[in-house]
Order: C-alpha cells, then sequence, then structure tokens
C-alpha cells in the first residue's frame, strides 16, 4: 500500500466543493453492503406479529393468562425443561427430539416461555435457536475443558473471584432464566437452582473489606438479578457501607430472556444504590423486542447505566453486517455495546467458536464504517485466568523516534509526527 498524499493546498472554494461531494459519495460508497443487507436482517419488533403468535400458542398449551406472562416468576417455573413440552412449541425432527434427549443427560437445559416463543417467531436453526435449543455437537467437542478461565483457582475467598488488581467478582447464584448452549460456566449449572447462601456472601463481604484496593465489585452468576429483591437490596447496601467500593455492577442476561423480571421494584431498589452499571447480553438483533426495550427504559430511568457483553458466535453473529445492526438496535434502547467476546474453550460449546480472524475482519467494518459508540472491545480472555485481553487491528505499522505509520480505517497509510 501506497504512502496517502498530503491534501492539496491553495483550491478555490469551487474546487474544495467538488472534492467533498467526490469524498461523500466515496464515503456512502464504503457502507453500502450494509445499506443493502440491513434491510434483511430483522429485530424483534420485525417478529413482533410471529412473536404474539407463537405467545397464544404456549399461553394456551400452558393453561395461562397474560397476567402470568408478565410474571417473572411464572415464567421461571414454567421454563420448558422437556423435550416433549418443548416439541408441542418448536416444529422438531425425531431426530432433533433424540438429540435433546441425549444432551440433556449431560447439560442442563431450559428455556423461558418469552424466549421459546422468540425462537418459534424466527426461523427453525435460527440465530435465537442455536443459542437455545439442545443440539448434538454439544456431544461432539474434542477441545473444551470444563474451566478454561481457571475461576477455581482465582477464588481468594468463598463466592470469590478475582483476576484484577482493583476489581473482583461475587458468585451470588447458580440459576438463569436460561440455560444458553454457549454458557461459559455451565460447570456450575448442575440439577437444582440454587442460590449462594447468606454466610457465603457474608464472607465475600468480609473479603472485601479486608481489602482496600478493591474499588469495583461485579455481582453475577449465573444471573445476579435472579436473587430476590430482598437479598439483592441487602448485598446492595453491605456494599455501600465499604467505603472503598466505588461502584457496582450486575451481570445478567434476563433483560434478554426474562424482561418480565425488570419490574418497579427492582428498579426502585437499583436506584437506591448508585452508581449501578448493568452489563448484559444481546446476541443478535432478534432478541431487541418491544419488552426487552421496555426493561431498558425502566432500567435507564433508574439511573442504571447499560452496557452489552456480546459473545461472537458461529451461525448467530459471525457476520460484519449482523454485528453493526446489533449495536445500531443497542444503542437504539440506550445500551452501550461494550465487549465482543470471543467463545472461550468450554466442554460443549466448540462449534460455536469461530476463528480469530473473523473477529477482526468484523472489527474492521466496524471502526470508521460506523460511529466510535457502536464499536465495542474485541476481547479474548487469556487462559488460566490471565484477563482480558483486547484484540485490535492492525493500525500502526510502524514507528522510530520521528514518526509513527498509521493504516487507516480505510487501508490508507499515512506518517504521523511521533513528538512534536
Amino acid at each position: 500500500m501506497a504512502l496517502y498524499p498530503a491534501p492539496r493546498t491553495g483550491l478555490s472554494q469551487e474546487e474544495k466543493q467538488f472534492l467533498a461531494l467526490k469524498r461523500a459519495r466515496e464515503l456512502k460508497e464504503r457502507i453500502s453492503d450494509f445499506l443493502e443487507a440491513k434491510e434483511k436482517i430483522y429485530n424483534g419488533f420485525d417478529l413482533q406479529e410471529k412473536y404474539l403468535i407463537q405467545k397464544e400458542k404456549i399461553l394456551k398449551f400452558l393453561s395461562a393468562a397474560e397476567e402470568q406472562w408478565r410474571d417473572w416468576r411464572w415464567q421461571l417455573r414454567n421454563r420448558f425443561t422437556r423435550v416433549e413440552e418443548l416439541s408441542k412449541i418448536l416444529d422438531l425432527s425425531f431426530a432433533q427430539i433424540h438429540d435433546i434427549q441425549l444432551v440433556g443427560k449431560r447439560f442442563r437445559w431450559a428455556i423461558s416461555p418469552y424466549y421459546a416463543a422468540l425462537v418459534a417467531a424466527g426461523e427453525p436453526g435460527g440465530p435465537l435457536w442455536l443459542q437455545s435449543v439442545p443440539s448434538a455437537a454439544e456431544l461432539n467437542d474434542a477441545y473444551g475443558i470444563e474451566d478454561p478461565m481457571a475461576e477455581e483457582l482465582t477464588s481468594p475467598a468463598p463466592g470469590i473471584t478475582r483476576r484484577y488488581p482493583d476489581r473482583l467478582i461475587i458468585n451470588v447464584t447458580n440459576q438463569c432464566a436460561m440455560y444458553c448452549r454457549h454458557c461459559q460456566r455451565r460447570r456450575n449449572i448442575g440439577e437444582v437452582d440454587e442460590h449462594k447462601p447468606r454466610r457465603v456472601l457474608e464472607s465475600a463481604l468480609q473479603y472485601i473489606r479486608e481489602n482496600p484496593e478493591i474499588r469495583d465489585v461485579l455481582i453475577t452468576g449465573g444471573d445476579a438479578l435472579l436473587l430476590s429483591d430482598e437479598r439483592l437490596d441487602w448485598l446492595l447496601t453491605e456494599l455501600d457501607k465499604i467505603e472503598h467500593v466505588e461502584i457496582k455492577r450486575l451481570g445478567t442476561r434476563v433483560i434478554v430472556t426474562l424482561p418480565q423480571r425488570i419490574t418497579p421494584e427492582l428498579c426502585a431498589i437499583l436506584e437506591k444504590h448508585p452508581p449501578i452499571y448493568i452489563n448484559t447480553q444481546f446476541n443478535h438483533p432478534q432478541e431487541i423486542t418491544p419488552e426487552s426495550a421496555a426493561a431498558c427504559d425502566r432500567l435507564v430511568k433508574a439511573g442504571v447505566v447499560l452496557g452489552n457483553q456480546a459473545v461472537l458466535l458461529k451461525g448467530v453473529n459471525n457476520d460484519p453486517h449482523v454485528m453493526k445492526k446489533l449495536n445500531h438496535e443497542l444503542l437504539k434502547i440506550r445500551v452501550r455495546p461494550y465487549y465482543i467476546f470471543h467463545a472461550k474453550q468450554v466442554k460443549g460449546t466448540g462449534h460455536f467458536i469461530t476463528s480469530v480472524d473473523e473477529g477482526i475482519a468484523i472489527m474492521e467494518k466496524l471502526r470508521g464504517y460506523t460511529s466510535g459508540l457502536a464499536v465495542p472491545t474485541y476481547i479474548i480472555n487469556a487462559p488460566h485466568g490471565l484477563g482480558k485481553t483486547p484484540i485490535l487491528p492492525q493500525y500502526v505499522l510502524a514507528k522510530d523516534e520521528q514518526y509513527i505509520t498509521l493504516c487507516t480505517w480505510e487501508k490508507r497509510i499515512v506518517n504521523y509526527p511521533n513528538r512534536q
């Protein structure tokens, strides 16, 4: 690639206008492929009519009413956990039923009625189906390991995971509204939903009190928002009492899989304990629905700062246009795209793992091609608990004491002064 020349000087107003219009045409052409592709990438609003039909089908099957559908506890109690029930909602072949039965003997699965309606509204084998419905591929993973993050070796106190100098995780539960097929902690799911007992949480709190360098605490699991309102209020109150804890974060996917959980009562509790940051996990535009958008709206009005941690998943979102559309839709509901995680080598999830090159290619089609707000950081979690490592396209090609050589988002090579 040749060094990009410096712009001409001494131009007339007409020449400047000509060049500006030429540049505008070039920029529009840069995203012409996305402008065409995005019309065929549907979000949850686009599928709302089909979703409502499937919702009524599920309500009839479960002999339930609209009031129950809006109750998050009812949604939890009525998760689909048996293939015989799921086959009444999804069009499953005999082979798929057999595969789900086999997978269920090794890896637990459950799908909330809400998310099942979304799956049924989409195409069979589509991006939401792949994330929720067990597949025989889970049993054919020769490379995955149970704990690639070595979380069991980074737990200095009960309930604690610590991999960084000034922050840590409190693992509060193994329960989720849906057990995603790409879950990184499937080893913790077990066969019974269990919240950590209070004595474990008190031990975790004591560890934080005794380590004043901890300024940032992430509450996760499982799903942090599946704790009761009372237990969550107590835990946040105890963290507020620790002077050196500056912020609290909550890790949750209920906004995506069980938005009914975001009740006015829950939001009133969160509003009492600022600053609170919630990171969720939307992986495809079809997960952005009127219900999930309303849940985000309630959280924002409660003063919660929302971010998204997508996982790069083969067949779900390993496409530059899909990822860009996802990030645009997130910003519309006031969720900041924060991370794209490269899928971890977790046992039973190898069929989701893309090449790193695919991730870099997606980042190259985000930076410069859309607003910076829509550009998350692409992350590989280094093995053995060594932490998040950002992966970037190669923008700095060379440097010496005088200049650095840059490759712009358009692949133009420029020299830039290293110092004045």
